[in-house]
């Protein structure tokens, strides 16, 4: 029998889940060692945003097919439209965690709503935590003090945009902290470039293949979720990994072109392309030619 579905779509909903009190109906900064209900193999819905460290608990989350090992010590975020299940080898009342969830009804009519999409690591899928140094969990604890101190305030017409600037504020800092992070694994992160090189170089030599390759294709050869994938190749090669499957498409395309008398449309059809002028469209924008042009220009 699956896990026990819990949609979590309000502040209210998850205080109800853990039997915390209510406060503030958009904002809450949680200690669940305060959690009156103990919680375990349930299936969470999220309709928040929230971020959780958790100091002292070992559990498995599930996301899609995967499993992940979320340790002590960690951050772990997850967004409005993601189902986890949660899952901890003993059932324990009062865990030692503490997060942050907020509404996204929060973000209206603040600078929060338009930085809110280059915080990627909300779409992490929980593959990737981040583990804290002993200073950036402080600053992330007084970053929840300052928001929770906001929220037992007087409501006043200062309050939302007040929440809002420090919620961004402790986001700034969690996207330093994961810049810090990928910095401090680049031989790991090194080895994933690598293997997607060769995945990339393997996939066009190959003579059987299905379309473009997306992102998505590679992150998952590589075990990691599209979101962290694309994050690393981009801080560890300075470019997306969209634009480097498009530069070798380029490449191979510039080979062929090169070397041989093959129509343009085949070229086209055996890269992936459903429509030949959508790919002259692609080939010209990264080489200020089209394919007939470059072939010409070769030859010349």
């Amino acid at each position: 029998m699956g896990n026990r579905l819990v949609k979590l779509d309000s502040i209210e909903a998850y205080n109800r889940l853990y039997g915390l009190s209510g406060g503030h109906p958009l904002v809450s900064v949680v200690d669940l060692k305060q959690a009156t209900v103990a919680v375990n193999h349930v299936r969470v819905d999220y309709g928040v945003y929230a971020l959780f460290l958790k100091n002292d608990v070992n559990c498995t989350l599930k996301y899609g097919r995967r499993s992940y090992d979320c340790q002590e010590g960690t951050v772990v975020c997850f967004s409005p439209g993601q189902v986890i299940d949660v899952d901890m080898e003993v059932t324990r009342l009062a865990p030692d965690v503490k997060g942050l969830l907020f509404h996204p009804d929060i973000m209206f009519g603040s600078p929060l709503a338009a930085k809110m999409p280059s915080f990627s690591f909300f779409n992490y899928s929980q593959l990737e935590a981040l583990h804290l140094s002993e200073a950036e969990r402080a600053t992330f604890l007084e970053c929840l003090g300052r928001i929770r101190e906001e929220t037992e305030q007087p409501v006043d017409a200062h309050s939302g945009s007040v929440l809002a600037a420090n919620i961004q504020l402790l986001l700034e800092y969690m996207h330093r902290f994961y810049d810090r992070q990928f910095v401090t694994r680049h031989k790991v992160n090194s080895d994933v470039v690598a293997q997607f090189e060769r995945e990339l170089r393997g996939y066009y030599n190959r003579r059987q293949r299905e379309g473009i390759p997306g992102v998505a294709y590679f992150a998952e050869r590589a075990s990691l979720s599209p979101g962290y994938f694309g994050d690393l190749i981009r801080k560890e090669t300075g470019s997306s990994a969209k634009e480097l499957i498009t530069n070798h498409m380029v490449s191979v395309a510039k080979n062929r072109l090169a070397s041989g008398n093959e129509d343009v449309s085949l070229i086209a059809y055996d890269l992936g392309f459903e429509y030949p002028a959508h790919f002259s469209r692609m080939f010209k924008r990264a080489t200020g030619q089209t394919p007939s042009e470059y072939r010409a220009a070769m030859r010349s």
